[in-house]
């Protein structure tokens, strides 16, 4: 029997309410990593930034699809 890790495993939410966004305190629902460190972002200011973060981040973790009203 193997264990998986968080590590191996494709994570879709990991954000959570607490996560506040680095630019106006908002909640996150971006992540990017950026020379070591998370930048967390709102949905607003995550496209805002996203095209110059993209050039430099390591990872991007976009969970904005919370954000559809699927009523």
């Amino acid at each position: 029997m193997t264990a998986t890790t968080t590590a191996d495993a494709t994570v879709s939410h990991r954000l959570t309410a607490a996560d506040r966004c680095d630019a106006c305190g908002a909640q996150a629902y971006i992540a990017a990593s950026v020379g070591g460190s998370e930048l967390l972002y709102c949905a607003h200011h995550g496209r805002k930034f996203e095209e110059k973060l993209r050039a430099v981040a390591t990872d991007w973790h976009d969970e904005t699809d919370k954000l559809v009203d699927e009523n």
